[in-house]
């Protein structure tokens, strides 16, 4: 295979209601989608789902969209492939951002799995056509809106409910949840908004059988994690500072935690992240398909990646209208008994929508290969 032409189009999609971390609010989704052209005009399609501000991890979406264009897709001129999992050597000179990376890898394993007439399901080596799934709430004002909000959910039929913590919103946040829901699958995360002062604050987190506490501390740490995980019973999940399989080695040989939020965007693509399943399931530790607010496309490359048997949790790949009223692509993706469908058509399996993306674009740049 050798890629023709690549367009990258800049859209923002507007929010159904602002979605509230402990590092900021966020009221669209602005992400750049790309688009891959081989030289039999088959196309592929990617997401990159680099936040606007370095305000998750040290990638954000203007310095992601530079390396696309003026690095990525100019060292792609010429390049034949036979397989997208060649990306991750040809491109392994490029420190960090993996976010740029996945975008354009993800693309790649669109239009390998279209040229072999399959899905992108059946090429990752999934199965099945229904997912369990869950649901991620940011903070909100009080425990009562938080509790209106799940009640909301668990009755949309979302299999796993996860709560966004921070100092002061948490303990009677999460309280007022599991009084409410006494059996529901309740996690917390926390965004790395906890230092080595707030122990006692995290370990008191233990009494509300959460199904696991999600990346306390700093996105570079391995130590405190351990520590904490040493003195709860409530399994850690890593997020944040996981980056390749070599994080998870490190993270399971410190016993920083027993849980991987696996977002494939964060690991680089696809290729990545199967090894980091692989290494997961062969240590015992649950891993599951975290989520990055994605449209339809990066919302399509999850449920393909997620349908895989490893993933024996519920991940954060909830229903188009959880934060959209109109999407990029054709389909919606809509919750029935607590499951999204995976498409099953060829490749990522949903058509874009040229018209739609029009309506949310803010720039359209087509760059020529030879």
């Amino acid at each position: 295979m050798r890629i023709k032409q690549v367009t990258l189009y800049h859209v923002k999609i507007p929010m159904v209601v602002p979605f509230v971390t402990s590092y900021g609010d966020l009221y669209e989704k602005e992400c750049v989608l790309v688009e891959v052209m081989d030289e039999e005009g088959i196309r592929g399609y990617g997401e990159l789902e680099a936040f606007p501000l370095p305000d998750y991890i040290e990638e954000f979406l203007f310095a992601a969209k530079f390396i696309l264009e003026k690095v990525i897709v100019p060292q792609m001129n010429g390049w034949e492939f036979s397989h997208p999992s060649e990306f991750q050597t040809r491109f392994s000179w490029i420190r960090g951002n993996e976010m740029a990376k996945a975008a354009v890898e993800s693309a790649l394993w669109d239009l390998y799995a279209k040229k072999n007439t399959q899905s992108l399901q059946k090429a990752l080596g999934g199965e099945g056509i229904f997912l369990d799934v869950g649901v991620s709430l940011g903070i909100q004002k009080s425990p009562a809106e938080l509790v209106a909000r799940v009640t909301s959910y668990v009755h949309q039929g979302y299999k796993r409910i996860k709560v966004k913590i921070k100092p002061d919103h948490d303990l009677t946040y999460i309280a007022a949840v599991r009084e409410a829901f006494p059996e529901i699958l309740l996690m917390a995360d926390a965004n790395s908004a906890y230092t080595l002062a707030d122990f006692d604050r995290l370990k008191d987190l233990d009494r509300f059988q959460l199904a696991m506490i999600e990346q306390p501390f700093s996105i570079r740490d391995f130590i405190f994690h351990a520590q904490l995980q040493k003195q709860i019973q409530t399994p850690i999940c890593l997020d944040e500072n996981i980056r390749s399989v070599n994080d998870v080695n490190q993270a399971y040989r410190m016993e920083s935690c027993r849980a991987i939020n696996l977002k494939m965007a964060r690991v680089g693509g696809h290729t990545e992240a199967l090894k980091i399943i692989n290494y997961c399931h062969e240590k015992g530790l649950i891993v599951w398909c975290g989520g990055m607010l994605e449209a339809g496309i990066g919302r399509a490359h999850n449920l393909a990646l997620a349908s895989r048997k490893e993933f024996n949790f519920p991940g954060d790949i909830s229903a188009t209208n959880r934060y959209f009223n109109e999407d990029i692509i054709e389909e919606e993706f809509k919750l029935q008994d607590g499951r999204l469908e995976v498409p099953q058509k060829m490749g990522i399996g949903v058509e874009i929508s040229m018209k739609k993306i029009e309506k949310f674009i803010d720039s359209k740049q087509l760059i020529k290969l030879g």
